[in-house]
């Protein structure tokens, strides 16, 4: 057996006895049960006995993915407000009573999904499964709670405003997406925030919050039975409806390098380059995830921290990052450097990108990519949250309860050639954005004519 297949075998024991101590027997090789409500709630359950605590995850497809033209942070004011009234209870009840419980509430919104999440002693769960129960399905969404909520996004997005890395990433964004969801902020703009009205709110909730488009993770101390009765005593009222239709896929708009400079009076640039990458359904995942460790997600490990900041001292921290979500996300790379070394620090990484897309990684690269990813896995299931988080992500995706131990040998199998095709295929020359924030009289990036220079959209 060589390195590799020792490696991998190890870590699959390591899962094996994980689920053994924490059921305090022989563990399948699954996350957990799998149970579907007659009005089409998926529910995951996965035992956990070490601590009297419950831990209930609530992951809807209703993430800022589905905010309608002109709407931008819908889907987070929705989820948002949850929390902030119902039909019998206003803002600070429900507060005193989750806090009188020791529990803790949290609903939100990301990109693809919003979240309502529950954390809870046993012997509590029922009465806090109530409170969870009417924050969901009873929200009041009154105005005077919207327009404060919008007050202080409003307040967040004008301090954000003097945040360069946040300038940068919004213009990239916005660049690389128009006008499609994810080139927007997930709270929304300072014109789109505005818009919103309650109505707007009814209408998104009554459309996206339906069982049928929703999936319950419940982990904790309790028995498959126990789990299921409290599913079905909690959500089964709960109304389906049509299901809501699939998101929009982004289309690129550069047909050219495009360049995108801000004029800002700061000490060190702030830069990002990428363009759209792959959605997590995309079969080239797993090779662009190696891959992405190698150019710039491995932290001290990558080619791009050795390049920039090891051998030549221009920057502190470069590195490379995806969001593979529902649809096609961003890939982008970013640094900070001082305004002066901003164009060689720009070329360097553009030599990097070439230089992955022109030949094979090495196996060592490779091997301790492998080695990185398949070891880091376990450390998304050591607690009920993270479970409870991981058992929603690979419903979502359809990637199979028994996606823990199956992993290793989907990483073990992507070869060299698979990385350098998946380079290949996404980091398109011809649609790089490069944003760059900074005094731009001190900026040289010296960029072959070939890149066209934009205004980024306020």
């Amino acid at each position: 057996m060589n390195k590799s297949g020792k490696q991998v075998f190890w870590l699959i024991l390591l899962l094996l006895i994980w689920g053994w101590t924490a059921t305090g027997q022989a563990a399948e090789p699954v996350l957990g049960e799998r149970f579907v409500l007659p009005n089409g709630l998926v529910c995951l359950f996965s035992q956990q006995t070490d601590l009297p605590l419950v831990t209930v995850d609530l992951t809807i497809k209703a993430g800022a993915l589905f905010d309608p033209p002109g709407k931008a942070g819908l889907a987070n004011l929705t989820a948002s407000l949850l929390r902030y009234g119902t039909r019998t209870k206003n803002a600070q009840q429900i507060a005193e009573e989750i806090d009188l419980l020791g529990a803790a509430l949290a609903t939100n919104a990301g990109r693809d999904a919003a979240t309502v999440k529950l954390t809870i002693l046993k012997k509590d769960l029922r009465t806090g499964l109530k409170i969870f129960q009417e924050v969901l399905l009873q929200p009041r969404f009154a105005p005077m709670e919207l327009q404060a909520m919008v007050q202080r996004l409003k307040g967040t997005l004008k301090s954000q405003e003097d945040e360069p890395g946040i300038v940068a990433e919004r213009a990239f964004r916005r660049t690389v997406f128009g006008d499609h969801p994810y080139g927007f902020p997930v709270i929304g703009t300072l014109a789109s925030l505005p818009q919103i009205s309650q109505y707007d709110l009814r209408t998104f909730h009554r459309r996206y919050y339906r069982p049928n488009n929703a999936i319950l993770t419940i982990v904790g101390d309790l028995t498959l039975e126990e789990a299921r009765g409290l599913a079905e005593e909690f959500f089964a009222s709960w109304e389906n409806g049509e299901s809501p239709p699939a998101p929009p896929a982004p289309a690129a708009k550069q047909t050219q390098p495009t360049v995108v400079k801000i004029d800002k009076d700061i000490t060190q640039a702030n830069i990002i380059l990428g363009l759209i990458g792959l959605s997590r359904s995309d079969p080239d995942f797993y090779a662009f995830q190696l891959l992405n460790y190698i150019l710039g997600g491995g932290g001290f490990t990558s080619r791009l921290m050795d390049n920039i900041r090891d051998n030549r001292g221009l920057a502190y921290n470069v590195h490379s990052g995806f969001e593979p979500g529902l649809v096609a996300g961003p890939f982008d790379i970013s640094l900070e450097t001082k305004n002066a070394s901003g164009g060689e620090a720009v070329a360097e990484v553009l030599q990097e990108l070439t230089r992955i897309r022109q030949e094979l990684v090495s196996e060592s690269e490779l091997a301790d990519a492998k080695t990185y990813l398949i070891s880091s896995l376990p450390m998304k299931m050591d607690s009920n949250a993270k479970r409870a988080a991981l058992l929603g992500y690979v419903e979502m995706f359809g990637l199979g309860l028994d996606y823990p131990w199956r992993y290793p040998e989907i990483i073990n199998a992507v070869t060299r050639d698979d990385v350098l095709q998946a380079a290949r295929k996404y980091l398109d020359p011809e649609r790089y954005v490069l944003v760059v924030v900074g005094r731009q009289q001190e900026i040289n990036l010296n960029l072959p004519p070939a890149w066209r220079q934009e205004t980024p959209t306020p």
